[in-house]
C-alpha cells in the first residue's frame, strides 16, 4: 500500500464527508480501519469529523480512547449520541469504566430504545444486575428479542443461575433454622462460595448474599467463618473487626482452619504478632499448615532457631530442606531474596508512612503484597500516594492490584503512567492492550519501547508485527535479538524461529531462514498456533504459516540455483 493510495482513500473519506454519503464515507473509513493504518487515517477523521460524519466520531473516538485520551473520546462520542446508537454505546462503555453507571445506563438505554443496539441492551441488563436487579435483569434482556438477538441468552442464564443459588440457600437457612441445625447452615452457607468470582462485577448482589451469611453466622460458627472470609474479602474497613471475632468464635468451637485463616489476614495486613498468636492457636488444635506459615513468619523476622525448628516438622521435605538451607545461608551473612522481606523493618515503615512517607508506604506495602490478590484492598491506599508522586514501580505495582480487583480502567490508566514513566512490564501491558483492539501501530511503539529497556519477549512481539506488515528489515534486529539471547525455555522460542526465519526468507538469507522456518514448522501448532483465540479471526488472518513458507523458501531456493 503505497502513501499515494491511503492519500486517495483519505481525501475520497473527507469528500463523502462534505457531501453527507454516509455510505461511501463508512466505507472508506473500513479501508484504514482494517488495514490497519490507524495513523494515516487520523488526520482524514479529523477533517471527517469536522464535517460532521457520524460514522468518524464513532471511529475516531474509539482510537482516541484506546490510545489514553478519554477526554477527547467523551466529546466526540457525545456529539451524536443523541442521534446515532454505536456513539450511545461508545460514550454509555467510556461512563461506565469511569464509575459513572448512572448516566452510562441512561445512554445505553436511549441506544437500544432508539436504535434496536443489542450489545446497548446488554450493558444495560449487565448495569440492573451490578444493582442486585439480577431478576429484573433477566427479564429486560429476554423482552423483546428477534432472531438474531441470541447474545443476551447468555447474560440471562448468567443473572438467573445468581438467583437460583440465592433463592436456594435462602430455603435451606430457613428450614435450618427452623430446625435448629448448625451443620446445615453451614452446609447452606457454603453453597455461597460459587458467587464470589461474580462480586467484582456485580457488585450488587453481595449485599443480598451478605444477608444469607449473616443469618448463617447466627445458626452456625463455621458459617460465620465463611461470613468473615467474606467481609475481609469483599468489605470495607470497618468490617475487619467483625470479621476477627468471627474467625475467632470460629476457632473455639473446634472449626478447622479458623486460626489459619486468620493468621493468614493478620500477616496480609501486617500484623505480626497477632498473626503468629493465630498460627499457634492453629498449632495446638493439630493443623500441619501453620507450622510452615510460623517457619516463614519467624524467617522474615529474622528468628532463625524457632524458624529452624518449624520448618524441622517437616522432615526430608524437599522445600523445608531448602529453607533449612536458606536459613544457614543467612546466618553466614547471604543476602535475603526477593520473597525473603526483612518483616522487622515494617512497624518503622507505616510509622513513616502513617506521617506522610510515600515512599515508606510503598515499601510497606510491596513487603505484604503476597501477588494473589487477597490483600489487594487493604494494599491500595498504601502504595498510591508513592506512585502518585511519580515511583514507577509502584505505578506498577498499584496496576497489579487493580487488577486483582478486576477494576481494569483503573489497571490500564496506571500501567500507562508506568509505561511512560519507563517501566518495561507496563509497556507490555500497553502493547498488549492496542493488541488487543487491534491497533498494531500503537502497539508496536509500545512492543519497541519495551524491548529497548530489555526485554526479549517484547523484542520478538516488535519484530513480529513489523513481519505482519511487511518491515522485513526493521525486524530483522529485533527477532534476532529474541533468538540468540533466548533458548529452548522460552515460551515463544517457536514463534521466534517462524517469524524471524520469514524477515529472514524476505532478506535473501535462505539458509538462515531454512534452520528457523523448520524448527518452527515442527511443533507451531502445540507451541504457538493453539495459544491464540481461535475466534479471533482478524489476528489468525495475520499469522504465518511454516509449512507455506517453507514452501515459498523452496521455490526461492530452487530459483537462486537455476540462476547459477
Amino acid at each position: 500500500m503505497t502513501t499515494q493510495d491511503i492519500q486517495i482513500r483519505g481525501e475520497a473519506l473527507v469528500a463523502a464527508a462534505l457531501a453527507k454519503d454516509a455510505k461511501a464515507a463508512h466505507r472508506h473509513t473500513d479501508f484504514f480501519v482494517f488495514g490497519r493504518h490507524i495513523d494515516e487515517g487520523i488526520p482524514y477523521w479529523e477533517r471527517a469529523v469536522e464535517a460532521g460524519d457520524i460514522w468518524s466520531h464513532y471511529t475516531l473516538a474509539r482510537y482516541r480512547k484506546i490510545r489514553g485520551d478519554r477526554q477527547a473520546a467523551d466529546a466526540l462520542y457525545r456529539e451524536w449520541a443523541e442521534f446515532d446508537a454505536g456513539c450511545a454505546y461508545g460514550l454509555g462503555v467510556l461512563l461506565r469504566e469511569d464509575g459513572n453507571t448512572g448516566e452510562a445506563a441512561e445512554w445505553f438505554r436511549r441506544g437500544w430504545e432508539n436504535g434496536r443496539h443489542l450489545d446497548c441492551k446488554i450493558e444495560l441488563g449487565k448495569l440492573m444486575a451490578a444493582e442486585g436487579r439480577c431478576a429484573e435483569a433477566s427479564a429486560f434482556l429476554m423482552s423483546d428479542v428477534e432472531l438474531g438477538d441470541i447474545a443476551v441468552y447468555r447474560w440471562s442464564q448468567l443473572f438467573d443461575s445468581f438467583e437460583e443459588v440465592i433463592d436456594r440457600v435462602a430455603a435451606d437457612l430457613d428450614i435450618a433454622e427452623a430446625d435448629g441445625d448448625g451443620e446445615a447452615a453451614a452446609k447452606a452457607a457454603r453453597g455461597l462460595v460459587e458467587l464470589n468470582e461474580h462480586f467484582a462485577d456485580y457488585p450488587g448482589i453481595a449485599d443480598e448474599v451478605e444477608e444469607l451469611y449473616r443469618q448463617a453466622s447466627g445458626l452456625s460458627a463455621e458459617a460465620g467463618m465463611y461470613y468473615a472470609i467474606f467481609l475481609t474479602d469483599t468489605g470495607r474497613e470497618e468490617c475487619w473487626p467483625e470479621a476477627i471475632e468471627l474467625f475467632l468464635r470460629a476457632r473455639e468451637a473446634g472449626v478447622p482452619q479458623a486460626a489459619t485463616l486468620l493468621g493468614n489476614k493478620f500477616e496480609q495486613r501486617g500484623h505480626l504478632a497477632e498473626a503468629e498468636r493465630a498460627h499457634l492457636l492453629a498449632v495446638e488444635a493439630g493443623e500441619e499448615q501453620p507450622q510452615w506459615n510460623l517457619g516463614m513468619l519467624c524467617l522474615r523476622l529474622g528468628r532463625y532457631d524457632e524458624a529452624e525448628h518449624w520448618f524441622g516438622q517437616f522432615g526430608e521435605d524437599e522445600e523445608a530442606v531448602q529453607q533449612l538451607a536458606r536459613i544457614a545461608a543467612l546466618r553466614g551473612g547471604g543476602p535475603r531474596t526477593a520473597d525473603e522481606p526483612d518483616f522487622l523493618l515494617l512497624p518503622g515503615l507505616r510509622e513513616r508512612a502513617e506521617a506522610g512517607d510515600a515512599e515508606a508506604g510503598y515499601a510497606y506495602a510491596s513487603m505484604l503484597n503476597d501477588w494473589g490478590g487477597k490483600n489487594a484492598r487493604y494494599l491500595l491506599p498504601w502504595m498510591e500516594p508513592a506512585a502518585r508522586a511519580g515511583n514507577s514501580d509502584a505505578a506498577y505495582d498499584v496496576a497489579q492490584l487493580y487488577a486483582r480487583l478486576r477494576r481494569f480502567t483503573d489497571r490500564d490508566t496506571w500501567h500507562r503512567v508506568a509505561a511512560e514513566a519507563g517501566d518495561h512490564h507496563s509497556c507490555h501491558h500497553m502493547g498488549w492492550l492496542s493488541d488487543y483492539h487491534h491497533d498494531y501501530q500503537e502497539s508496536e511503539r509500545w512492543y519497541v519501547r519495551a524491548a529497548g529497556l530489555g526485554s526479549r519477549l517484547d523484542s520478538m512481539l516488535a519484530g513480529k508485527l513489523m513481519v505482519q506488515r511487511g518491515a522485513y528489515a526493521e525486524a530483522e534486529p529485533y527477532l534476532r535479538r529474541a533468538w540468540e539471547e533466548g533458548d529452548d525455555h522460552d515460551a515463544f522460542r517457536t514463534e521466534t524461529a517462524g517469524y524471524y526465519g520469514v524477515a529472514l526468507r524476505h532478506l535473501g538469507r535462505l539458509d538462515e531462514a531454512m534452520d528457523l522456518l523448520t524448527i518452527a514448522d515442527e511443533r507451531w501448532y502445540e507451541d504457538v498456533r493453539s495459544r491464540y483465540n481461535t475466534d479471533d479471526l482478524d489476528v489468525l488472518a495475520r499469522m504465518i504459516d511454516p509449512e507455506k513458507e517453507l514452501e515459498a523458501l523452496d521455490e526461492a531456493m530452487e530459483a537462486e540455483d537455476d540462476q547459477e
